[in-house]
């Protein structure tokens, strides 16, 4: 009984790492309660399925207990890299509109954030929900069972990559959604600057703060057209970041 107990135990360890970590499944604003119930859940759903390895020692245990850990949050951050391209995309797009003055407390990251990275990572839970990409992020846990079995493993010298690739994905594809904002607004500053040399008798804070926040504003509007073709290229890249971080753990 208490060698089945701690096996469940340890089973339990990847699914509630991810739970904890993936802002689809429960992040700040859900309750501690639902993201210990959607583990146990899964866990009682991957029971049959999962070979569970035998505990002979206390420090055994220990080390199992540390690789399901980090194999689990492995997993998680790869599907927070996401809603980190909102974010990052959105401060951007903030800075260059001049609506960066406005941050409040994001429900989602219990940070201060501004509006237009809330906006955008909203909207990125929101497709992913509507598209079921929640769903294969399901079965990537699943299929890691198999690629990395429970027990007893090792750190490959991977990992360093795997974390500079993560950082790349989100700085790669958070650019990519914001480059229409950072194009439109560097030409707005360049007409700024030459209707100053025209007329430097023009205020250019009093006349550029009404010309970029409206101008900001219908960019997000045009950019956020384009969250879900671009979240087709970023789901699976995040997948695959999420099993080659796992591997690191074999």
């Amino acid at each position: 009984m208490n060698d089945t107990m701690i096996q469940f135990g340890l089973l339990l360890v990847r699914p509630g790492l991810m739970m904890l970590t993936a802002p689809f499944f429960g992040a700040v604003f859900a309750p501690p309660q639902v993201r210990a119930g959607l583990s146990l859940l899964i866990a009682f759903t991957l029971a049959p399925l999962v070979p569970l390895p035998d505990v002979h020692s206390p420090a055994g245990l220990a080390v199992m207990l540390g690789r399901e850990g980090a194999i689990g949050l492995s997993l998680g951050l790869a599907i927070r890299l996401l809603t980190a391209v909102a974010e990052f995309a959105g401060e951007l797009g903030s800075y260059q509109s001049g609506m960066s003055a406005g941050a409040m407390i994001d429900p989602v990251s219990g940070v201060r954030n501004t509006q237009i990275a809330a906006i955008y990572t909203n909207l990125t839970i929101i497709i992913c929900f509507v598209t079921n990409a929640h769903h294969v992020f399901l079965r990537a846990l699943v299929a890691s069972y198999q690629s990395v079995p429970m027990g007893i493993g090792g750190v490959a010298s991977g990992v360093a990559g795997s974390v500079s690739h993560m950082l790349g994905f989100v700085f790669v594809f958070g650019m990519r959604l914001a480059a229409p904002m950072l194009v439109v607004m560097l030409l707005v500053e360049v007409v700024l600057g030459l209707m100053t040399k025209v007329a430097p008798s023009l205020n250019i804070m009093t006349l550029g703060a009404p010309l970029r926040v409206p101008i900001g504003l219908l960019l997000v509007a045009i950019t956020t057209a384009t969250l879900p073709n671009l979240l087709t290229h970023m789901v699976p890249a995040a997948l695959q970041l999420a099993m080659e971080t796992a591997r690191a753990f074999k």
